[in-house]
């Protein structure tokens, strides 16, 4: 049997289970449920507590916090290196996608994914916090693995958790991470894949042999600039289409019940596409669940466990519900939905259609803000489970192989490469919501605790 077709079969095996671990019989349901008996057992947490928690996140807010170390990061620093991971490829690409696949309704679900997901990522954070600890250095550190082992005491899932997250974020991820500003830059600039990935790996490196606090000075400074960068971008499109805005939100509405009448068949999906790629890619953006994000606010400096909670919940906010939805209505008042176009692609001729000649450079260099902060995060994120199982020993030999994974990455588009990061995005999920169900009865504790005029129930 010859290379390629070996590699055509590894690919069709692993799509094949993808199409259940994704599918709406497989963690589809699971995250969502989650998420909706997360928002029932916190009393609607996410309303509640949404005016405080954007208080208290932006009370302050400064580019220039004080530096990271031993002790941890400050809260919004946290925040920053959660959201750099967060709004990623997922929000230009990823919505892109969902709606050439699942029609405008996609955005319908991705909205009631992200609403759920937000009392799940409070949870998450508030877990991550109240299992902190510190590493064999005495720097604090923490995540899914430290709550599954001293919360749930099952050390071997949480030893499962820490190497799907390592394969699935530190190497594979961060190889889609690399190519997705690669492919962009050759088709704005015509730059040869082998530099992008020589220069994303030296500027990774640079980051990553900084420690903590080289990663949480460039998240506060980076992840605030492009979300601005990109939302006036965006903005200026739209208001050029004004007279399309209301026809946007329509399509959105019509399009999650009736896929085909929203887009005048342009788009064959029905009911059932519209849910599965809208939750699926918004899960995908916004990571509620997946056990990536409190890695971040398990190192955050606050006064209690709720507080980062709400923190977290304010990440997913201005991931769905600000960014993502740039791009959908860039896309929707531009009326460059084809049926044809998907991806990236889609999203470039959008931005094509409002700034002309500048559209693509302007995606190409978001595309590059988006996905190395994502892989800045993403490192971070493997580097908590490499110490965890490894200790900090390791720490030196793991970045390089990081930084190779990230210039390989950008050479090579392997369609088994992107399967493979979805599946072990997939299996890192099911460890972690069998620890926050677990354990939500410490979730709902800590929530009475930090404020008791809003009691929650909490079952023997």
């Amino acid at each position: 049997m010859d290379h390629a077709s070996l590699m055509d079969q590894m690919t069709a095996l692993v799509q094949s289970i993808n199409s259940w671990l994704w599918g709406i019989t497989g963690l589809i349901p699971l995250l969502v449920g989650v998420g909706i008996y997360f928002t029932f057992r916190l009393n609607f947490v996410q309303i509640r507590k949404f005016g405080q928690a954007m208080r208290f996140t932006f009370h302050g807010l400064s580019l220039h916090g004080e530096r990271a170390g031993k002790a941890g990061m400050t809260s919004f620093q946290s925040l920053a290196t959660a959201v750099a991971a967060q709004v990623g490829t997922g929000n230009i690409a990823g919505a892109a996608t969902a709606i050439a696949m699942g029609g405008p309704g996609a955005i319908f679900w991705m909205w009631i994914a992200a609403f759920f997901g937000m009392a799940t990522i409070f949870s998450e954070a508030v877990l991550a916090q109240l299992f902190k600890t510190h590493d064999d250095k005495g720097h604090v550190t923490g995540g899914p693995a430290y709550y599954i082992t001293n919360g749930l005491h099952c050390r071997p899932l949480a030893i499962f958790f820490s190497i799907a997250i390592i394969l699935a974020l530190g190497f594979i991820g961060n190889m889609v991470q690399s190519n997705s500003i690669a492919v962009a830059f050759t088709s704005a600039f015509d730059i040869a894949p082998l530099y992008t990935g020589l220069a994303i790996a030296g500027l990774a490196a640079f980051i990553f042999f900084g420690g903590l606090g080289r990663i949480a000075s460039t998240t506060e400074k980076l992840v605030p600039i492009m979300a601005v960068i990109y939302i006036i971008g965006s903005i200026v499109i739209i208001c050029m289409n004004a007279d399309q805005i209301i026809p946007a939100f329509k399509m959105i509405f019509v399009g999650a019940f009736d896929p085909s009448a929203a887009t005048g068949g342009i788009i064959g999906a029905g009911v059932k596409e519209a849910m599965r790629y809208g939750v699926a890619r918004g899960l995908f953006s916004n990571e509620a669940g997946m056990g990536s994000t409190p890695h971040a606010h398990a190192v955050a400096k606050v006064q209690h466990p709720a507080q980062q909670g709400m923190v977290a919940l304010c990440g997913l906010f201005i991931d769905t519900f600000v960014v993502l939805n740039m791009t959908a209505l860039v896309i929707f008042t531009t009326g460059v939905l084809d049926g044809k176009t998907t991806g990236i692609e889609l999203a470039q001729k959008a931005f094509t259609a409002g700034f002309g000649a500048l559209g693509n450079p302007f995606v190409a260099v978001c595309l590059l803000f988006f996905a190395f902060s994502t892989i800045v995060g993403w490192y971070f994120f493997a580097e908590q489970n490499a110490k965890f199982l490894f200790g900090t020993k390791v720490l030196p030999f793991f970045r390089i192989l990081v930084m190779c994974f990230l210039c390989l990455g950008a050479m090579l588009k392997v369609d088994l490469v992107w399967e493979l990061a979805d599946m072990f995005n997939g299996l890192m999920v099911i460890p972690n919501l069998l620890a926050l169900v677990g354990l939500s009865k410490l979730v709902a504790k800590a929530l009475n605790d930090y404020d008791p005029s809003f009691p929650v129930k909490i079952k023997k």
